[in-house]
């Protein structure tokens, strides 16, 4: 869902979004986190003290998790599905600036892929228990990673 009709702030810019997609893609999961509105989620998740949060493998996809638990560290691949996608400039602090939105981890962007590495705490079946994502519950979810040496 998009939010284009939502307000600007002072400085930014909107654009018109084109009609049609260059490319498709299957949501593998679900997300689940504790947070409900955008304004309760941390600006980046904590893999160190972050709260629980898991994340649903969909059948058939639930059989690529073989071997996942050998890992500590995952990369996961979501779609923000309540970003607004038109906008190229954005004054997130309500400042008396805007920033261009490819020099930002704002949520709000053509394509509202996001990325976070996680630590992975356990796997249960499909279920993974993992630490350290900033998205609001039942996000979709577009891949997971093995993250080598992305994190100290």
């Amino acid at each position: 869902m998009t939010r284009s009709a939502d307000a600007l702030r002072p400085h930014e810019r909107a654009v018109t979004t084109p009609t049609g997609f260059d490319a498709g893609l299957w949501f593998i999961g679900r997300i689940r986190t504790p947070w409900h509105r955008r304004s309760d989620c941390p600006h980046r998740g904590d893999a160190e003290t972050g709260p629980d949060c898991h994340i649903e493998v969909f059948g058939p996809w639930d059989a690529a998790l073989a071997g996942v638990g050998a890992h500590e560290n995952l990369q996961i691949l979501y779609w923000m599905d309540h970003a607004r996608r038109d906008l190229v400039l954005q004054n997130p602090k309500f400042g008396d600036s805007a920033t261009g939105t490819f020099a930002l981890r704002s949520p709000v962007r053509p394509n509202p892929v996001a990325s976070s590495v996680v630590r992975l705490l356990a796997v249960d079946g499909p279920v993974l228990t993992v630490r350290g994502l900033d998205c609001l519950d039942g996000t979709p979810l577009i891949d997971i990673k093995a993250a080598f040496g992305a994190m100290t």
